[in-house]
């Protein structure tokens, strides 16, 4: 089967995968786009696992305002500088911010079992690990404070 530039990189663009890695999932799904995203996943979910144990020494505090009247300000931690200067960790921050003043959690591991606001039937934790399987490094919320008038 003959892949063309054009497939690898709409499905990176999709997931932000590699390159070689979107040729192989396209190879492996006999072009099969749906399938190769699938494939992809799976295997970026696999090193979501092995990277869970990690150290975040580096991060970002990230401020969030709804309406002047909900406040959020986030802890996000990744491994390195270069991460979390990355859009993708940059998009989960404004993400995760959004998801805290919309639900009010109670405490980290409460959002991260939430309903994600944008899609009911994802998991917020599951916004994490693809976070984690597009910059290649851990993620970890570390901290929240949500205040509202």
């Amino acid at each position: 089967m003959d892949i063309s530039a054009l497939d690898i990189q709409k499905l990176r663009d999709a997931c932000g995968a590699g390159i070689m890695d979107c040729k192989r999932a396209l190879e492996d799904s006999k072009g099969d786009f749906d399938r190769a995203l699938e494939i992809i996943k799976a295997r970026g979910f696999a090193k979501v696992e092995k990277r869970a144990g990690r150290e975040t020494g580096a991060g970002l505090i990230y401020s969030f305002v709804h309406g002047e009247r909900i406040g959020v300000l986030l802890d996000l931690r990744a491994e390195t500088d270069f991460v979390v200067r990355s859009d993708p960790f940059r998009d989960l921050a404004k993400e995760l911010a959004m998801q805290i003043a919309a639900s009010a959690p109670a405490n980290v591991d409460e959002l991260l079992r939430q309903p994600y606001i944008r899609d009911e039937k994802r998991a917020v934790e599951s916004l994490v690990q693809d976070a984690i399987a597009k910059v290649g490094e851990n993620i970890k919320v570390n901290n929240f404070s949500r205040l509202e008038l």
